[in-house]
């Protein structure tokens, strides 16, 4: 037969996928691919009923439905000030792997160059190499996993079109400060590059850090191209709503990319998900609050196995250090914690450039009696150090 696309030998089926398929084959508890185990708002459920006793059943209007693109307008101009025009600066995507993949063919040419910070959440590496793009990797320096600003003119000197950027970060759970985001954004006018940003956790973000939005900074609306969804927020990661924010020259075109890619996310949940967009600020808050006491509970059974890690200031993912243990890498890690300890982490390799085979990624957005049930299992590992 033919032989298939090329561009398919250099990338893998996703990490995280093949991982919580081995979890659910034994039986572990899934800290790997980062979904709740409890119910979203109480207002997203009553909405969703209704919803499927409305008019919602066919197509909405391929960039989004307007009622949920006018309260995704106003939810995002409260959060950033920002005057947002659902008509232009919108596109209504299937999840903001979607949006990521509409970004990532609306702003690079084939051939560009796209910057990517190592570690990185694994779709970039693939959404580069679907789009045509070659990836340039700025490593994340441990354990606070800063960047090197001369290793990122180097980058830059290349002449990308794009960085992209996960604030708050997964893996890491690093939060971008302002300054840092400001370096960013003079390095991108500098070099006239895209600022692809990923902010799908911006909510999720523990005192004392504050999650900056890019978009907001003075000078930075016209090359910013915000990729977020509604999944972690809400917790509704299987309704795939996300969207793309940018300019409406960009928008635009991503019009065109994100309707012959899926035409449309689907019309009864952004009917419903309206219910989300118009939650009060204390919602916000009370989720904060709600993570930070999930980090606790996780890191507190983290710190007593005697394992090192990096405490996160944002999202809900930690890197947890499996050196001590004696393994030969940390595929053979990740097994053996979800045959053995009955716990699921996907092995950190898979998001970083660089040869790191040491570490393993958890989550911890589960309820606290998921979080205890694991926790109990991992102490477990103090016998085999």
């Amino acid at each position: 037969m033919p032989a298939t696309a090329s561009r398919l030998s250099v990338f893998t089926e996703s990490v995280i996928r093949g991982t919580t398929r081995l979890a659910n084959l034994h039986g572990a508890i899934n800290l790997s691919q980062g979904f709740p185990d409890f119910d979203p708002p109480e207002e997203l459920l009553s909405a969703l009923e209704g919803a499927t006793r409305g008019p919602h059943h066919q197509y909405a209007v391929t960039w989004g439905a307007p009622r949920f693109r006018e309260a995704l307008a106003q939810k995002i101009h409260r959060f950033t000030g920002l005057t947002v025009e659902p008509d232009r600066h919108l596109v209504v995507t299937c999840g903001s792997t979607e949006a990521m993949m509409v970004a990532m063919m609306t702003a690079c040419n084939p051939g560009d160059k796209v910057i990517i910070f190592s570690p990185f959440y694994e779709n970039y590496a693939a959404d580069a190499i679907l789009s045509g793009a070659e990836p340039i990797y700025v490593p994340l320096h441990p354990p606070y996993f800063n960047y090197d600003s001369k290793e990122l003119a180097a980058a830059f000197a290349q002449n990308p079109k794009a960085i992209i950027v996960c604030n708050p970060s997964n893996p890491t759970g690093k939060v971008f400060t302002h300054s840092e985001l400001l370096e960013i954004l003079h390095f991108a006018e500098r070099h006239d590059a895209f600022i692809i940003m990923d902010e799908p956790y911006e909510h999720i973000v523990y005192d004392p850090e504050v999650h900056t939005y890019m978009c907001a900074l003075p000078g930075a609306a016209e090359r910013t191209i915000t990729c977020n969804s509604l999944s972690k927020t809400y917790s509704i990661t299987g309704w795939r709503l996300g969207y793309v924010h940018a300019a409406p020259e960009v928008i635009t075109q991503a019009k065109k990319v994100h309707d012959f890619l899926t035409v449309g996310a689907a019309a009864p949940l952004q009917e419903a998900a309206v219910a989300g967009l118009e939650l009060p600020d204390s919602y916000y808050t009370g989720l904060r609050d709600l993570y930070t006491a999930k980090r606790d509970i996780f890191l507190d059974y983290l710190r007593r196995t005697g394992l090192s890690f990096t405490e996160p200031q944002g999202a809900y993912y930690v890197l947890v250090d499996i050196s001590p243990l004696g393994f030969k890498d940390d595929t053979e890690a990740s097994e053996w914690f979800i045959k053995e300890l009955g716990v699921a982490g996907v092995a950190g390799s898979s998001f970083f450039r660089e040869p790191v085979k040491h570490l393993l990624r958890f989550h911890f957005a589960k309820n606290a009696s998921t979080l205890h049930a694991a926790g109990e299992k991992l102490l477990q590992i103090r016998s085999r150090r």
